[in-house]
């Protein structure tokens, strides 16, 4: 009769190494490569039901080296998928349990990625098909093995329910099928059962199995003698068969119905686990988890989350180290050819390696790069790490609020893994990379706790070599990994985390160094990325002069880097019209938009440049391709009237400048003040109009007599973009110079900027980012800048060419802000500075 059910002709399959699926058992099968995971993710997981899933399992000779598909037995099993277990984290791992339908031939392979698919002939009938022709003419063979089948299965535990079971339906189970069941119940070896699988005809398959069964029975009767007491000691090899059937039985008991030749999971986590180095402290964790999963059944999910924990373990790098490089002369060289200017970060770095040269055990630093964006804080963290020769590892925590990021969570939650700091040790597989925290004056809290909290204890060289991530539960030492922390300003990060790091201010660039980087790494890398080369595009020095001065106003050099994107995008479409590619025909053209190998060409034909090439980029270029100037000298314009001065600010995008206006009309003595501004500006705006009223006569003010300043007078102060937030403790001198102005009727110079707070005496305050305000006078075109005396110390950071370019004004007190601020000065403050001179010396 024959069968009309049958199984699909094409069938993904799964390959087993040292593992053999026969029709009508069950087998549980780890997906530990590639291909297996392809066809895990691809055809099983995207199916609703298991049930509907049939693919083909073939062994694979576990003494194979090849990786390839040439060493796949010729005769495998179809199967139905019952049930996949398994994690997706920290990488996919699952299980499958599969039940054994049929054999079938390998007749070829049609496809070998992303998994290997087959066209199979199916070899012998499914289950539940009429089998009465198959087992009719197997004579007494088919008796003696029933009745050996019994006799196996009273000796086995009946307490076991898959025992129990197999026992009630022995009777109901075809014959043709005992040899299959019975050979994945029994101890046999790969060979043995390799021979059982290639029996296509029913009663040499019977002639195969039953030495196998015969064997197993004559094993469980030594062992229940054993048990009885008549152990035989006379026949010392009879006795060592007894206790290795004695193992195989609670084998056997164990896991009844799964396959005794799959891989030994545990055996290689134990393995791993020797071979790992863990220091006594994590072996002792490691060890007590193992012995808990070797009791554990793989069905249940706590068994997946424990093997995920120890693999962990072992994978992280305990102890293995990255050698530094420590070559001074090559560093400093390194750090130059990759990043211009940056001294004081380069110096520091210089420092660190001379001092680990000296001493071998120093404890990595904490460092702090404080700057603006785009100056290379997160590039200069590369670069360190490859002059040291470590692995670098970045964590952006800009936005983080969980400090569970950093200490990981607890295995007691679903979905529990370690933090972003063993993460990262895992994936770079060294105890001592330099690991890069990127924003760090970003960070959040939120319910789920602080994480700047959190990372009180990585920042500090005093503890963490000491760290518990909550995940891992044992301690790690990161005394050895060099912490580089970037931010954009120290105000926003909490006063004990910024204690625990060395902050190195990183200051903008002036025009000479953005020139220079445009010329040395900006220009070539956009060149690069946008498909041109030098013999098709040049931009002259003069060009990036302008693009910086024109089009570009900031600490760093992005902007720069997008407009020179833009100058290659304009360029890229002129070659690309001049300089067309051709395609032979339309096939060809379709094939170039697949996916090809990477030996394979495309068929294209490339003409030569044209003769105009290159494209230099002039003044009018640049004109027509940016549009018209954003940024222009606005100095004198707005400084030709009176009650207008020019500030100078700090921010977190670096120096800017920043105007004040101010004007006077008729009222009852009040004063206004407009931009947005916090409480420490409004406090300056008030003390400056105090000390303007109580000076009237020394600044030439022409009052009444017995009349206050501010009488039936309003006076408006305002500070330009609204929009913007503005506070700090540097425009009192500013807001001074407007006050004297617009009460005067006198211009304060337009090529002046002055930054300095002031006190109610009239004197004038230091302040900070010296060198960040005098840059952005420099961009701006000022040429004289006043500062407070007791800054004068800072002057030492500012460039040698912008303090030639710029006149510093060092002012002790108002009168001396004002005599520089106008024209002519003021002599009756002149001779009141004077006498206040003589009575401080009295």
């Amino acid at each position: 009769m024959s069968s009309n059910i049958s199984i699909p002709h094409r069938l993904p399959l799964l390959v087993v190494s040292g593992g053999v699926l026969l029709p009508g058992s069950s087998m549980r099968i780890p997906v530990n490569t590639p291909r297996n995971m392809n066809m895990v993710k691809s055809r099983i997981l995207r199916h609703n039901t298991l049930s509907s899933t049939v693919i083909g399992v073939v062994p694979k000779d576990p003494e194979s080296v090849k990786d390839d598909l040439s060493s796949l037995h010729p005769i495998g099993t179809a199967a139905v998928v019952v049930q996949v277990t398994g994690t997706n984290w920290p990488k996919p791992a699952y299980s499958l349990l599969v039940t054994g339908l049929c054999r079938f031939g390998l007749e070829s392979i049609v496809q070998e990625s992303p998994y290997p698919v087959a066209v199979v002939n199916q070899l012998d009938k499914l289950p539940g098909e009429d089998n009465e022709s198959d087992s009719a003419g197997l004579g007494d063979i088919a008796d003696v093995f029933r009745e050996q089948a019994n006799a196996l299965v009273e000796l086995l535990d009946v307490t076991i329910p898959v025992v129990k079971k197999l026992k009630r339906l022995l009777d109901s189970l075809p014959v043709a099928r005992l040899p299959d069941i019975f050979t994945a119940i029994i101890k046999a070896s790969y060979n043995e059962k390799i021979k059982v699988l290639d029996a296509i005809d029913v009663e040499a398959r019977f002639r195969k199995t039953l030495p196998l069964l015969e064997r197993q029975i004559e094993g469980l009767k030594l062992l229940r003698q054993t048990k009885q007491g008549h152990l035989n000691t006379k026949d010392p090899h009879k006795n060592t068969r007894v206790m290795d059937f004695k193992k195989e039985l609670r084998k056997l008991q164990r896991n009844f119905n799964e396959n005794e030749n799959e891989v030994d999971e545990i055996a290689e986590l134990e393995q791993k686990l020797k071979s790992a180095c863990l220091p006594e402290h994590a072996l002792l964790a490691a060890t007590k988890e193992l012995k808990r999963l070797k009791k554990m059944p793989t069905a249940l999910p706590e068994y997946a989350i424990t093997r995920n924990y120890l693999e962990l373990m072992t994978e992280l790098p305990w102890s293995k180290s990255s050698k530094d490089v420590l070559d001074i002369s090559k560093a400093r060289h390194d750090l130059d050819e990759d990043h211009y200017g940056l001294e004081k970060l380069k110096k520091r770095v210089i420092e660190y390696l001379a001092v680990r040269q000296l001493k071998n055990t120093l404890k990595g630093p904490i460092l702090c790069f404080v700057g603006p964006p785009g100056v290379g804080k997160t590039s200069v963290g590369r670069s360190i790490a490859q002059t040291l020769g470590r692995t670098f590892h970045r964590i952006s925590l800009g936005g983080c609020c969980d400090q569970s990021d950093i200490r990981g969570h607890r295995r007691t939650y679903i979905g529990s893994m370690p933090g972003r700091i063993i993460h990262g040790l895992k994936l770079v597989g060294t105890n001592n990379p330099v690991f890069l925290l990127d924003e760090i004056d970003k960070l959040g809290k939120s319910l789920q706790g602080d994480p700047g909290s959190a990372l009180l204890e990585v920042l500090d060289p005093e503890q963490n070599n000491t760290f518990t991530d909550h995940y891992l539960n044992v301690p790690f030492d990161l005394s050895q990994v060099l912490f580089i922390a970037t931010a954009n300003s120290i105000s926003t990060i909490p006063a004990p985390l910024l204690d625990r790091m060395e902050v190195i201010h990183v200051p903008g660039y002036t025009q000479e160094e953005k020139i220079e980087i445009a010329m040395h790494h900006l220009i070539s890398k956009q060149l690069k990325e946008h498909g041109l080369t030098a013999e098709q595009l040049q931009i002259p020095q003069d060009t990036v002069k302008l693009t910086i001065s024109r089009y570009t106003r900031e600490a760093g050099v992005r902007k720069l880097e997008r407009k020179l994107g833009a100058i290659c995008r304009a360029v890229a479409v002129k070659v690309a019209e001049s300089h067309p590619k051709t395609v032979q025909d339309s096939e060809e053209k379709k094939d170039l938009l697949q996916i090809k190998e990477p030996d394979q060409g495309n068929d294209v034909l490339e003409m030569s440049h044209p003769p105009d090439m290159p494209i230099v980029i002039d003044e009018l270029a640049l004109k027509d391709i940016l549009g018209p100037p954003i940024y222009e000298s606005e100095m004198s314009e707005r400084l030709s009237q009176p009650g207008v001065a020019v500030g100078l600010a700090w921010t977190a995008m670096g120096g800017e400048i920043m105007f004040v206006e101010a004007t006077r009309m008729d009222g009852d003595g009040r004063l206004t003040l407009t931009g947005q501004l916090g409480d420490v500006m409004k406090e300056s705006a008030r003390l400056a109009l105090n000390w303007v009223r109580s000076h009237a006569v020394q600044c030439g003010i022409e009052t009444k007599p017995g009349t206050d300043l501010m009488e039936n007078t309003d006076i408006h102060i305002h500070f330009p973009a609204g929009a913007v937030g503005k506070d700090g403790p540097s425009a009192g001198v500013t807001i001074v110079a407007v006050l004297v102005s617009i009460f005067t009727g006198r211009c304060v110079r337009s090529d002046v900027a002055m930054t300095g707070e002031l006190t109610l005496r009239g004197l004038v305050l230091p302040v900070g980012g010296i060198k960040e305000k005098v840059l952005a006078a420099h961009r701006a075109g000022i040429k004289k800048v006043i500062i407070p005396k007791r800054n004068e110390k800072d002057l030492v950071e500012v460039p040698q060419n912008i303090q030639k370019d710029i006149e510093f004004s060092l002012a002790k007190r108002l009168e001396d802000v004002l005599q520089q601020a106008f024209e002519g000065g003021f002599p009756s403050l002149k001779d009141a500075t004077a006498t206040i001179s003589q009575n401080s010396k009295l």
